[in-house]
């Protein structure tokens, strides 16, 4: 697989890669080769990654490089028409889908491709393992900054820890907890990261950290999965008869959260962001991904979105952690 860090194309790259996409009438069934390039936020980076080796693998005339940046920066690549393609947590409005069309003369194709939880994760020595939807508002809010406000006796301030500012994540929690305006760095402790990788690595060592995370992050089988060679996971990968059994990392304590609501007789069970709890809903930080794209068919993005949408690439995306949109869940295992 390719990987750029670069989060800039130059103009002569750009016209090798968009040269280099197929053009060629593509059949039902059959996949485009050439390359291609795919805009795609930090947090659903464990996600892409397998998928596009995986992808690669079987179609290896095909190549998909991945550019990992903030979902504004993402966003901001396709409606320049930087790239044809974009994961992110959020859609194109109607504005910007009109302005695809009328600037660029794209048409915008936008599907869910899986449906992810947003994970908030303590030092395996912090003894507070669950929060209320409204304790979580407070700390966000900046009401609760104390870790005595929540369990214990230390008085400590929470150090909110993310990946950056303008992060899908840091996104979520804003609209979900904030009024319209104000910034998490604003009414919290807060401190931004380069990437998610850093913000797993300071909350193991950090006693006092609260970190904000995509839960694909947290799932050990991907992990596992990667140490086999290809072609043995290739067989695994197309097996429609086993169970999926996800596991979640015991390297950090993964917080239980609870959402008493007159729907659920205000039940105060807290739940693990398990995919059997995403899929019921009892797990309340949620939010679904999306495949962005303006690539017409018979083009090597149009196949990877295929592939994504598929019982393979649903099936990597199930290993994460997440709920694949399009592959109901079967078994998981949730302690």
């Amino acid at each position: 697989m390719k990987l750029l860090k670069s989060t800039t194309l130059s103009l002569s790259l750009m016209a090798i890669v968009m040269g280099a996409v197929s053009c060629t009438p593509v059949k039902r069934g059959e996949y485009a080769s050439g390359s291609a390039t795919i805009f795609c936020d930090d947090g659903f980076k464990n996600i892409l990654d397998e998928e596009i080796e995986v992808f690669e693998y079987s179609y290896p005339n095909a190549s998909i490089i991945p550019f990992y940046v903030s979902e504004g920066e993402a966003l901001d690549s396709l409606t320049a028409d930087a790239t044809q393609a974009i994961i992110t947590s959020k859609q194109l409005t109607k504005e910007q889908i009109e302005y695809m069309k009328a600037k660029h003369k794209r048409v915008v194709r936008q599907n869910c491709i899986a449906v992810d939880a947003v994970a908030l994760i303590t030092n395996k020595k912090n003894p507070v393992s669950a929060l209320s939807m409204t304790e979580i508002a407070d700390i966000f809010n900046g009401k609760i900054t104390k870790w005595s406000q929540l369990a214990g006796n230390d008085t400590t301030a929470i150090k909110i820890v993310f990946d950056n500012a303008e992060s899908s994540t840091v996104s979520y929690i804003r609209d979900k907890f904030l009024a319209e305006g104000e910034k998490l760095a604003e009414k919290t402790n807060s401190f931004a990261q380069n990437n998610n990788a850093q913000v797993f690595d300071i909350v193991k060592n950090d006693p006092d950290a609260l970190g904000v995370i995509s839960v694909s992050w947290l799932g050990d089988d991907l992990s596992v999965a990667k140490k086999i060679p290809m072609d043995q996971r290739m067989e695994d990968y197309k097996n429609e008869t086993d169970t999926i059994a996800t596991t979640l990392t015991s390297e950090v304590n993964i917080m239980k959260v609870s959402n008493p609501t007159e729907a659920n007789d205000f039940s105060l069970v807290a739940y693990k962001p398990y995919q059997a709890y995403i899929y019921s809903g009892e797990y309340p930080l949620v939010r679904k991904i999306y495949m962005v794209s303006t690539a017409s068919n018979s083009t090597v993005l149009h196949s990877f979105y295929v592939f994504l949408t598929g019982f393979v690439g649903q099936k990597i995306i199930s290993l994460t952690g997440i709920l694949p949109y399009h592959m109901n869940p079967r078994v998981v295992e949730v302690i």
